[in-house]
């Protein structure tokens, strides 16, 4: 079915013939003639190009200009579509439900300002891995409460580029900034073989619990569940900063010959006294380790100098205590479904073995004695016996 005739433009004769029976259609439906209809239209509009300031010719110019520009952006908005069906470009929601497509370019000024200041609230990111870089994932309803609490309304009375937000739907019209700018896309959970021909790894390969591999979704849709990934990384003056001080640091060492011959007494003084600490970290390292093995077998469960040196804790926690027993890992015995121990959990320890060992003989002289009380004695020895004859 052809759309309606442009402005300047004859209607055809099967556009006339359609035009002719939506206007019957809408005069039934309110109970008039097609020329009531027409009247009372007319009355319509004329009030309407007196509130607006207008002849009734300048009005009906207008709402043709309008019409024309709405028809025209439906075109448009169709042939991007399918140019990014095409190129496979991720789209964004628009207004009533219309798929935008995301174009690269210079990001809009408003979605940079809201990217930063979304950059500064707790949104309660998680690490990702996206095309083997890890970036910053974070759920649509946090970004959507931060947008509607009072801290941005303070930024926006602030900053005149942030867009100000009164309700949900706004919310989630101002989020859309975002992947219209490339700023922020939609991903989703991805399975880093997939795609790929070769089978499943002969071994489970380790997976950092709660890292996820994710991939951009084509379609950029607003809700609460979805998850969004930050492509917007801020101001780079710190890494600037960070790479010139690295180089400076370079350069300095490189020119080591040139410097005074104070600071080159002072650097060899402080390598000195740092080599000085390195061996003596590395002598007490083995001295506890000599002293764990003397008195392991003096003194068990054996003794360690400095027992947190080793472990995950701060510098200054991994010299407290100064010394300490070691540790015993107590094994946990495995239940029945009766809730009774196995045998394995009722075997004796080694204290429990030397204190039976210790004990007096008397009490196995007891026992034994004890367990044969029960029993009949019986006479082993042989014997012949006489049968008299008859």
């Amino acid at each position: 079915m052809s759309g309606p005739p442009l402005p300047g433009q004859q209607p055809s004769p099967q556009q006339m013939a359609a035009m002719q029976q939506q206007f019957a259609m809408e005069a039934q439906k309110r109970g008039m003639t097609p020329q009531q209809f027409q009247q009372w239209q007319r009355q319509q509009m004329e009030n309407d190009a007196k509130k607006a300031g207008l002849t009734f010719e300048q009005y009906v110019n207008k709402l043709k200009q309008q019409a024309y520009e709405h028809h025209m952006r439906e075109q448009q908005q169709m042939a991007q579509q399918q140019v990014a069906q095409q190129t496979g470009q991720p789209q964004a929601q628009g207004q009533g439900g219309q798929q935008v497509p995301i174009t690269p370019g210079a990001p809009d000024p408003k979605a940079v300002a809201l990217a930063k200041w979304l950059r500064g609230q707790d949104l309660k990111t998680r690490t990702c891995i996206l095309n083997g870089q890890r970036k910053d994932m974070f759920r649509v309803k946090r970004a959507l409460r931060a947008l509607q609490s009072p801290a941005y309304k303070t930024a926006c009375a602030k900053n005149a580029l942030l867009t100000p937000v009164t309700d949900t739907a706004t919310a989630s019209e101002t989020f859309k900034l975002l992947p219209l700018s490339l700023l922020a896309l939609r991903v989703s959970k991805s399975d880093p073989h997939e795609g790929h021909n070769h089978g499943p790894p002969p071994k489970p390969q380790k997976r950092v619990k709660g890292l996820w591999t994710v991939k951009i979704e084509q379609q950029q849709d607003i809700s609460d569940d979805l998850h969004y990934v930050w492509l917007y990384e801020g101001p780079q003056w710190k890494t600037k900063l960070y790479a010139a001080g690295a180089l400076v640091l370079i350069m300095a060492v490189v020119m080591f010959p040139l410097w005074p011959v104070t600071l080159r007494i002072g650097v060899w003084y402080l390598s000195m006294g740092m080599l000085g600490l390195i061996g003596l970290f590395f002598a007490m390292a083995i001295f506890r380790a000599i002293l764990f093995a003397v008195t392991y077998f003096a003194v068990p469960p054996g003794l360690w100098l400095y027992p947190n040196l080793f472990e995950d804790v701060g510098f200054f926690d991994s010299f407290r205590p100064v010394w300490g027993w070691q540790e015993e890992k107590k094994k946990k015995g495995k239940k029945n479904k009766d809730g009774t121990a196995t045998a394995e959990s009722k075997k004796p320890s080694k204290k429990d073995k030397k204190k039976t060992s210790e004990t007096p003989t008397t009490t196995e002289n007891t026992t034994a004695a004890s367990s044969t009380s029960g029993l009949k004695n019986r006479d082993l020895k042989a014997r012949i016996e006489e049968v008299e004859d008859d």
